[in-house]
């Protein structure tokens, strides 16, 4: 277990291992919950949530239909181009 300690300033520093763990970097904005013998700290969320009704049909396609496969194929691409691997078949 990780240990802390609060500053003069009211500081405190959330341990590398623990930000690590959780891919939290500078400027990490988080709701913070007292409870009667704890605090809770939650990333606060960038975006409200949403359900797939709310946004389906927000991004507007002009070109022509496209097939599953030549979807996957352009996610393959992108997963090689950007990550250095190819994806699982």
């Amino acid at each position: 277990m990780d240990t802390t300690r609060l500053s003069s300033k009211g500081q405190i520093v959330i341990p590398k291992a623990v930000r690590d763990r959780h891919g939290w970097r500078e400027g990490t904005e988080f709701t913070v919950e007292a409870t009667r013998d704890a605090i809770v700290l939650r990333p606060k969320r960038r975006f409200p949530a949403t359900t797939l009704d709310e946004v389906a049909g927000c991004l507007k396609y002009d070109g022509p239909p496209v097939s599953l496969e030549e979807m996957d194929e352009g996610i393959g691409r992108a997963v090689t181009e950007r990550y250095g691997r190819a994806t699982k078949k």
